[in-house]
């Protein structure tokens, strides 16, 4: 698991640097490893999440029986025996949610278990609240009601927007969506993010010097320009 030292780091840049800088470790292919549209930020935060997933999938539709009442707390120990920043991701398995099960006292409780936030194919509520809290909400829905919101299941693989979670997987989130980080490159990534962000700077100085100037690139120079990206990507 990363550091806390080197999760700011790759704080420091945003998804798409990420996952462009994933790209060039070739692990998988490039059409999977992150969420599809439907995914939104609700809370205003500065900087993007990140932490390791412990995964549920959830249900608003009936009463909880006792033995799910009971699976909250043993989810609440999944967190708090992460001795990194969790990342509480969620699937709400209604064919169209009814409840929320994240608000101001799930998202305070699981804060102060060590969860940086939630990413879940669901609801949340109380936004207000929770913004000045510091934990992130990424949601497909703003629901009103809690309904009956409860845990069916807890610690399997979970899908988001289209992106799959496994229990320990590193997620990264900001407002462009999520994606998911593999084991094998987050030890060197932010280096790799850098490289990245470097390597647009060929493009992008002297197209933004065009804009200034008024002069348009040549197609000449633009095959120039992106060559050298790519060279040093």
């Amino acid at each position: 698991m990363l550091s806390l030292e080197q999760m700011e780091e790759l704080r420091a840049f945003d998804v798409p640097t990420v996952w462009n800088a994933l790209e060039g470790f070739k692990l998988r292919p490039n059409t999977v490893g992150f969420t599809g549209p439907g995914l939104f930020l609700r809370t205003p935060d500065k900087k993007p999440m990140i932490g390791y997933a412990v995964t549920a999938k959830i249900s608003g539709l009936t009463p909880p029986t006792d033995e799910q009442k009971d699976m909250l707390f043993a989810y609440f120990e999944d967190i708090y025996n992460m001795n990194v920043p969790a990342v509480a991701v969620m699937q709400d398995i209604d064919a169209r949610p009814i409840g929320s099960f994240w608000g101001e006292v799930q998202a305070t409780t699981c804060k102060a278990l060590g969860a940086a936030g939630t990413l879940t194919h669901g609801g949340v509520r109380d936004l207000n609240e929770v913004g000045a809290l510091g934990f992130s909400f990424f949601s497909t829905d703003i629901m009103v009601a809690r309904a009956e919101s409860h845990l069916i299941e807890r610690g399997g693989t979970v899908h988001i927007c289209g992106m799959e979670v496994a229990p320990g997987d590193l997620v990264f989130a900001d407002t462009h969506g999520a994606i998911t980080i593999p084991a094998e490159a987050a030890p060197t990534l932010a280096a790799a993010c850098r490289r990245v962000a470097d390597a647009e700077l060929f493009v992008l100085e002297p197209c933004r010097k065009a804009i200034e100037s008024g002069v348009k690139p040549t197609p000449a120079e633009l095959r120039k320009w992106r060559g050298e990206m790519a060279k040093h990507k």
